[in-house]
């Protein structure tokens, strides 16, 4: 599909899908990364609506467990799952994956991107850790390698990130046209980018790690290729 250059001169507009709670911290981190970066960003959620005809690129937030049954796993009846919003993200997924918008997915909005494009996960990953902590980090204590000739190494400009870690589940099999880029101590999946298409996705929470220049920029990276839309 052809692409064209922008030639207005207003802001690129970014969605940004998650839950619909008023109390969203990811939400507003995320708006606030995004206006930094020079974008406009726009809520999208179960209960708040945006054309995606509109939007120049979309961020794929974090949030519940995905639908086990996405990706062929067993229901786990003590798990909150949102299928509402499954079906939301699900659909905006693979509308960028159609229309070429660039994408960025963070954690769950990561696994997602990954299931939709025929890959799985690990449901529960506690039992399989060894070297790496299932406590809940905010701040950037784990250690990620990432692959050399990759997008966010040359983003963060070294092959080796400290990031924060909100997840139980990771990426099992690696989705078709995708490649892994970044891996943890124990070897789970922590980045993931396209091979083609101006799609990453990352296991960790760029938005709670605003006060780094290093992750903003895949925020500046995001609305960078969205200066560029597809027709």
């Amino acid at each position: 599909m052809a692409r064209h250059i922008r030639s207005d001169q207003t802001k690129p507009i970014v969605g940004v899908t998650g839950n619909h709670k008023w109390f969203s911290p990811s939400w507003w981190c995320i708006k606030l990364g995004l206006i930094l970066a020079g974008a406009k960003p726009k809520r999208i959620s179960i209960v708040h609506q945006y054309p995606l005809e509109q939007l120049d690129a979309i961020v794929i937030s974090g949030g519940d467990d995905i639908h086990p049954e996405l990706y062929g796993e067993e229901v786990d009846p003590d798990i909150y799952y949102d299928e509402a919003r499954d079906q939301l993200e699900s659909s905006a997924i693979l509308y960028a994956f159609k229309h070429n918008l660039p994408m960025l997915g963070i954690c769950r909005g990561y696994q997602l991107i990954n299931v939709m494009a025929g890959g799985s996960l690990f449901s529960d990953i506690k039992s399989q850790r060894k070297l790496t902590s299932n406590k809940n980090q905010l701040l950037p204590k784990k250690q990620v390698q990432l692959t050399t000739a990759s997008k966010l190494a040359q983003l963060f400009n070294t092959n080796q990130i400290k990031v924060n870690s909100l997840h139980h589940q990771a990426v099992n099999k690696i989705g078709e046209g995708f490649n892994q880029t970044g891996q943890d101590l124990d070897g789970f999946t922590q980045a993931i980018e396209h091979q083609q298409k101006n799609i990453i996705g990352v296991q960790w929470h760029p938005e709670y790690l605003l006060y780094l220049k290093s992750q903003r920029r895949l925020f500046n990276w995001l609305v960078k290729h969205s200066l560029t839309k597809s027709t």
